[in-house]
């Protein structure tokens, strides 16, 4: 059962949205509003599931959920026919600037909001609910022709993005692959350009599995220079593909045709799943801060659970539990209810290919959550 501490102080708030966006917006208790008069939602007829909610809500980060989200729009529409939801995939630190400076309603985080941000939070939307809906393994893709299955430890991965390992047929590569025709080809690691919660998940598990050889702090933004990089999930995947050679790290449903490696896991090579992410989860304490309606954990990623895909993210939806406008309020909490039930979980599921559903126990503790949005 996951135990949830209520000593943490709350917040979140909102941030600025750019480009496909463009939307006037209020903020939420001071916080967002949707569209419609003074910054209100307009109201419709009543939806598919009977309630009154209607108009438009707009949200914008992870981009790791980019698959989830258009799913989710789509089979929300059908249940809610009178609200429209905007959702603009600009990664997971653009989404809760955007968040907290009052341009959307909602925000998708690949990592949980931090101290600051919660204090920040405070003054523009009061007490916040995040909410983890969307768990998935990050795989350690490669472009590698010829190289089918490979293996790979905590420390060759880490020495690998530290630059230290340069070459696929490196000793430390080539023990734990002694089937593998390794070719004498350089090491082109890919990493994220923008503020990234997968880089911090990411970067977590190096510092965590791989200490004495990753010695940076986690952090959103990759922490060295001079390195191939790209913007957004699409863009580290579409380079990997273009370089042969090259690996890098994203979330496993958006790998497309690049191959991922096997990692280390109590002396054993564990390919990912949806099922040996979530048993991350399932075997982590709740955050230090955690709260009834911040639902964030402290992973255990250094591969010491059993069965357990260690690279793993936990991304979240992050929303106001107080909104001006009661219409908003209303198609927020419908919104947040329908990704966090179990339908929505499928729909996501099948859209991702690689992502877990929330357990049902999880659901339940999102579920009080989302119900105190007003």
């Amino acid at each position: 059962m996951h135990i949830v501490k209520t000593e943490r102080f709350k917040g979140a708030g909102l941030t600025a949205l750019a480009g496909a966006i463009a939307l006037t917006l209020s903020a939420c208790s001071s916080g967002p509003q949707g569209d419609g008069a003074n910054g209100g939602s307009t109201t419709g007829d009543s939806a598919a599931s009977g309630s009154d909610a209607g108009g438009t809500i707009n949200g914008s980060g992870a981009s790791s959920q980019a698959n989830a989200q258009q799913a989710w729009r789509d089979n929300f529409s059908s249940v809610e026919s009178a609200i429209t939801v905007n959702y603009e995939a600009t990664g997971s630190g653009t989404g809760r600037e955007q968040f907290l400076g009052g341009q959307v309603q909602f925000a998708a985080s690949d990592a949980a909001l931090s101290a600051d941000e919660l204090e920040k939070a405070q003054n523009v939307c009061g007490e916040v609910v995040e909410l983890p809906v969307y768990i998935s393994p990050i795989a350690v893709a490669y472009n590698l022709p010829g190289v089918d299955e490979l293996n790979l430890s905590a420390d060759s991965v880490a020495g690998i993005f530290a630059g230290d390992i340069t070459n696929w047929s490196d000793p430390a590569i080539a023990a734990d692959n002694p089937d593998a025709d390794l070719p004498d080809l350089d090491i082109i690691p890919v990493n994220r350009a923008d503020k990234s919660g997968t880089t911090e998940n990411f970067t977590a598990y190096l510092a965590e599995a791989a200490p004495d050889v990753w010695t940076e702090e986690p952090g959103e933004v990759w922490p060295s220079t001079g390195t191939q990089s790209a913007e957004k999930t699409s863009g580290v995947v579409q380079l990997a593909q273009s370089v042969e050679g090259s690996v890098t790290y994203a979330d496993a449903s958006q790998i497309g045709d690049l191959k991922h490696a096997n990692i280390e896991v109590g002396g054993d090579f564990l390919e990912y799943s949806p099922e040996a992410a979530a048993a991350i989860v399932d075997n982590s304490a709740p955050a230090e801060d955690a709260t009834d309606t911040i639902i964030s954990f402290d992973l255990v990623r250094d591969g010491s659970v059993e069965d357990a895909y260690p690279i793993v993210m936990v991304s979240y939806l992050i929303g106001c539990q107080t909104y001006d406008d009661p219409a908003v309020a209303e198609n927020v909490k419908a919104y947040f209810t329908y990704v966090a039930s179990a339908e929505g979980q499928e729909v996501a599921t099948k859209a991702g290919g690689g992502n877990a559903p929330i357990s049902d126990e999880l659901r339940d503790e999102v579920q009080a959550a989302i119900d105190t949005i007003e």
